[in-house]
């Protein structure tokens, strides 16, 4: 049986989806293993290193495709511009896909139906459940700690402001304010970096617990109580509310945009298309130069406005739907990303190469399409189709 792993082809993406040492585990574990020419150079990764563990590089990806019985990717299919081809047209029918899909979003329910249309057996790595037993493959919350990270920094580069409280011999300059809506991995590693770039930070999260940590952070605490029934849902992760309760949280958030000089938005339900949020009347609100960084873009975005994959100008304020934060940090983000998808294919071949354990329950909360049907729940509601 073989593993391909192809090189990724979104822009600015340089994370891999096994780096050599991963190779090496699946080669011990009766795989054979096709790499494609310079997968890793972004992650600083030689062709020689995957060879020496034991893999067989490839220059021509449809080859790849062709031969492989698994593909292991880190973004969702997309149009391969060098041989005119969609990624997921280039994968033979009947075979196996594992990667991020973040299948609810609108934007890609056509490559969903063209992955189900081809009988591939597509398993999405954003919809890892949160039990103990999964830890070790939810590689959407190590993507998010970069995520967050990354957000605030990119943020205070575009800002025309200092972000801390700065004295100078004319007086002294106010700290920049931040709002983190969304407390979440993303969330609290926004708020961490944002505390160490000596911001004023305010966060909303319609759960409890999430706000406590934010608390806990440093940030000051702006909400609503919405009960613990209709906020939290399975492994506290945040539930989809009404259309009367995202209203409500809109209203919360409107004089604070109004205030803010950067916004981290992360807010989102697994397996879900996210919930807009922030509107466009409340940008125009904004203060001129701002920041709005949409970290939940892969889902559909918080913002109404958000473009993905690009950052451009509203007015005077800046949006930011950059697809791919984690790929600007490929060493730490491919090892990541790399060592928890070790961990599912191994729970997924749990006997070895063969026959998938499709009745384990981590599988079957990740699996997008199988045997020609679409059977990922948040995308089926996505998709009216529930």
């Amino acid at each position: 049986m073989i593993i391909g792993i192809p090189k990724e082809i979104l822009e600015r993406e340089r994370r891999v989806a096994a780096l050599p040492e991963n190779v090496a585990a699946y080669v011990k574990m009766g795989f054979e293993v096709l790499v494609e020419s310079t997968a890793g150079e972004g992650a600083f990764r030689s062709d020689d290193d995957y060879r020496q563990a034991g893999a067989t590089v490839v220059d021509d990806v449809e080859d790849l495709f062709n031969r492989s019985d698994v593909i292991l990717k880190v973004k969702q299919p997309y149009f391969n511009k060098k041989v005119g081809k969609h990624e997921a047209d280039m994968i033979p029918e009947g075979r196996v896909l594992i990667t991020f899909i973040h299948p609810a979003t609108p934007s890609n329910h056509d490559m969903v139906r063209k992955l189900r249309d081809r009988n591939i057996t597509a398993l999405t790595m954003d919809s890892i459940p949160r039990t103990s037993r999964a830890q070790g493959m939810d590689c959407l919350t190590a993507m998010s700690t970069v995520s967050g990270y990354k957000a605030m920094l990119l943020a205070a580069c575009h800002l025309p402001v200092f972000v801390p409280m700065m004295g100078t011999a004319v007086g002294v300059l106010k700290q920049a304010k931040v709002l983190a809506v969304g407390v979440g991995v993303v969330g609290l590693q926004a708020i961490a970096t944002a505390k160490r770039l000596g911001a004023d930070i305010t966060a909303v999260d319609i759960r409890q617990d999430a706000r406590m940590g934010a608390q806990s952070l440093g940030a000051k605490v702006a909400g609503f109580e919405v009960p613990v029934e209709v906020a939290t849902g399975e492994g506290g992760y945040a539930k989809a509310l009404s259309e009367e309760w995202l209203q409500k949280e809109r209203d919360l958030l409107a004089p604070l945009l109004s205030e803010a000089d950067v916004v981290v938005l992360s807010a989102l339900v697994p397996g879900e298309a996210a919930p807009v949020l922030v509107t466009e009347e409340m940008v125009a609100s904004m203060k001129p130069g701002s920041v709005i960084m949409d970290i939940s873009i892969d889902q559909g975005g918080n913002c109404a406005l958000t473009r993905p994959g690009e950052e451009y100008l509203y007015g005077r304020v800046l949006v930011s739907g950059l697809a791919n934060i984690p790929g600007s940090v490929p060493v730490h983000s491919s090892w990541m990303y790399a060592s928890s998808l070790a961990e599912y294919v191994k729970n997924l071949f749990k006997s070895g190469p063969g026959a998938m354990d499709l009745q384990d329950d981590i599988v079957g909360h990740s699996m997008v399409t199988h045997a020609g049907k679409i059977v990922h729940e948040g995308t089926l509601k996505a998709m009216n189709l529930a």
